[in-house]
């Protein structure tokens, strides 16, 4: 497991909430990729780099700073999928683990359309939840007000810090086994 923690850089200065500095977008947004890339900075500055790049292109509009971020990360640090679209919850959940040498245990066989059809994608998010907190990390929701489900994993030990930070962002989150 990697022992990277939580950055201590300037949008993030310690455990109380009125420490982070809520004036620094950038700041905020790479703490995130630190937390959501755990032993992994190449990754987290090169999904830096495309959600500056994004923000560049929206001219500075702070209220497309989680849109360009879930583009950001999509399929390299995050998920997000339509509501009922139930393979590519499994596809994308599998392929964020594999960062981490981690197998999830579907409770079935994720490859056998009869399986996918009998459940949906918040069953399979709490199975993933459990899954993957045997291994010390956790999988995130975040509430997308619309008919899909987006979320990331990072370490259990970060839980508190990614809930404040989110917080600041203005990113409502939930443990994914419940989802929104």
């Amino acid at each position: 497991m990697p022992d990277d923690d939580f950055d201590e850089d300037p949008g993030y200065a310690g455990d109380d909430e009125d420490e982070i500095d809520t004036g620094d977008l950038e700041a905020m947004i790479w703490n995130l990729l630190v937390l959501i890339n755990p032993g992994d900075e190449e990754s987290a500055l090169r999904q830096f780099s495309l959600w500056r790049d994004g923000m560049a292109e929206a001219q500075g509009d702070e209220s497309q700073a989680l849109p360009i971020l879930k583009d950001a990360i999509d399929w390299s640090a995050g998920f997000y999928v339509d509501w009922n679209d139930t393979e590519s919850l499994v596809d994308s959940i599998e392929e964020l683990a594999a960062r981490w040498n981690l197998d999830i245990d579907w409770g079935g066989d994720p490859s056998d359309d009869d399986f996918l059809d009998a459940t949906d994608v918040p069953a399979l998010m709490a199975v993933a939840y459990d899954r993957l907190r045997e291994y010390g990390y956790t999988l995130w929701n975040w509430n997308t007000d619309g008919d899909a489900y987006a979320g990331w994993i990072a370490l259990s030990r970060d839980d508190e810090g990614m809930q404040q930070l989110c917080s600041a962002l203005g990113i409502e989150i939930r443990p994914a086994s419940d989802a929104f």
